[in-house]
């Protein structure tokens, strides 16, 4: 009997040990949820005219990396500025992209409009920052004028 307890004891000490390796192990991005900033148009193609194409042109496209559908309702992209998209009551479907546009346009499964008649993101730097309803940060995407006119998060 004894022998086996002492068995037992070191098995679950390491099992326990993997257990908190694992949570340890898990990215900021995994335990916002699976939504991260994929890719970023900050610079929208020609001339900044301010046409609702223009407009449409910048874009932040975000990713859910989960295996299942992971609602945003409530959830806040902004800038350095402080211009905020909050989105309605959707879900972003496992694996999918979602591109959220400046301008005007339909809102589809994989495009939401912000609805405006300015630009929002600095072609010279700026930062997107995704946070949950709550407030709580899920995931930011940087850039400088070394990025020339797109950034990959």
């Amino acid at each position: 009997m004894r022998l086996r307890a002492a068995l037992t004891l070191p098995a679950l000490s390491v099992a326990g040990a993997v257990a908190l390796t694992g949570t340890l192990l898990v990215t900021p991005a995994q335990a916002a949820g699976g939504v991260v900033l994929h890719h970023v148009w900050f610079d929208s193609p020609g001339s900044d005219n301010r046409s609702n194409a223009s407009l449409n042109g910048e874009w932040v496209e975000i990713k859910n990396t989960s295996r299942s559908a992971i609602s945003l309702k409530g959830w806040v992209l902004k800038d350095t500025s402080n211009h905020k998209y909050v989105f309605p009551n959707v879900k972003i479907a496992a694996g999918k992209t979602m591109k959220i546009r400046t301008g005007s346009g339909n809102d589809t499964t994989t495009n939401k409009y912000q609805d405006r008649r300015a630009y929002v993101w600095n072609n010279t730097s700026d930062t997107a920052t995704l946070t949950k309803s709550n407030g709580s940060r899920v995931d930011t995407c940087s850039w400088t004028t070394r990025d020339p006119s797109d950034k990959w998060c």
